[in-house]
């Protein structure tokens, strides 16, 4: 099949034929109609995340926001066969630990991550493990281009918004309008929250307003805590970061009312190595809440397709463009200087 491997860190893709991946008892084999391109892949391509474990063994084919067919099954699997359309969260859990079996499949004690544990989705087929409890069936509505966009970015943002406990009418931050935030900015809209945006760009602030932001605030023109302290009247009900920085971390919190709660989604830098400050008397004075969100668990994925099969979510309008497999490399040297919109999806693999 033909793939792209990173084969050194920072450097071209290489792209070319690779042996088709064969299922074990329990796996299945997809073949690939949308891959998108993550910024996790760009930190799997840059080395970073070595601190959490996240440093892949090289060569791999990166990759883990997918749609696609069944192409074969292993000989033990029993939900699916060739043919069902499918997409699959980026974790994948063992099925049999205390959190998938409790259905926090995101915190699986074995968790094994595409384009960083084994071979992802920039190919024409991906081998996805235990293929009964981690492949999704998709609905009819729900073609293979967005579940590809659902992938990583946009059902993270899903399991923010859930995790920030935010109700109608309630004041909701995001910080960064990047892939993550502004799937977080579509869910949150839908279900009635009022949606501050804030990034430094101002064409990303834009599309965070046509996706259901309020207000959208420049980090570089304005004070971001003022500001929003002023649009909500003392402080958000709740806030999401999604860049994994320093400053807005603490942006985030320092935004947020008595009682507030901080959802961190972002993973940070180099320039953090997962360690950064928290303003913590202020934490404990205001009674607030610092929460994480990994991704999204395999049985949190029917309410979110069935939102999207009611047309209440929209994933394909995050789709800035789509892209062949030769693109890659060029999107990834984009993603460095923060050029890029929205969701390139890989839709050539020819």
């Amino acid at each position: 099949m033909r793939a792209a491997q990173i084969i050194e860190q920072r450097k071209p893709l290489r792209i070319g034929h690779v042996p088709d991946p064969t299922p074990g008892p329990h796996d299945v084999i997809v073949k690939v109609e949308a891959s998108g391109v993550c910024r996790s892949d760009w930190h799997a391509w840059m080395g970073d995340w070595e601190w959490i474990g996240l440093s892949p063994v090289l060569p791999i084919i990166p990759g883990h926001e997918l749609g696609g067919v069944v192409e074969a099954v292993g000989k033990e699997v029993k939900n699916f066969r060739p043919g069902d359309r499918v997409t699959t969260p980026f974790h994948e859990g063992c099925s049999h630990c205390l959190n998938c079996l409790s259905g926090q499949s995101n915190r699986c004690d074995s968790l094994q991550i595409f384009g960083f544990s084994y071979d992802g989705a920039y190919a024409e087929y991906v081998k996805v493990p235990n293929g009964d409890f981690n492949l999704v069936a998709l609905p009819d509505e729900v073609d293979t281009l967005t579940a590809a966009a659902i992938g990583c970015r946009y059902m993270t943002g899903y399991h923010g918004v859930m995790r920030s406990n935010i109700k109608p009418g309630n004041w909701l931050v995001v910080h960064g309008a990047g892939g993550v935030g502004l799937s977080a900015v579509q869910v949150a809209n839908a279900i009635g929250a009022q949606v501050i945006a804030v990034d430094v760009d101002a064409a990303k602030l834009d599309k965070a307003r046509k996706e259901g932001a309020v207000v959208g605030v420049n980090a570089r023109q304005e004070n971001v805590v003022e500001a929003i302290r002023e649009i909500t009247k003392g402080g958000a009900h709740a806030s999401i970061e999604a860049l994994g920085i320093q400053e807005t971390i603490l942006n985030s919190v320092t935004s947020l009312r008595k009682g507030g709660r901080h959802v961190q989604i972002g993973l940070t830098t180099k320039n953090e190595g997962g360690l950064v400050g928290l303003p913590i008397d202020a934490i404990t004075a205001m009674e607030l809440e610092v929460v994480g969100s990994l991704g999204n668990p395999r049985s949190e994925y029917n309410g979110l397709l069935a939102l999207i099969a009611q047309g209440k979510l929209n994933p394909k309008s995050l789709v800035s463009r789509e892209i062949a497999l030769d693109d890659v490399s060029e999107v990834l040297h984009d993603m460095t200087s923060y050029k890029t919109y929205g969701f390139n999806v890989i839709t050539q693999f020819k």
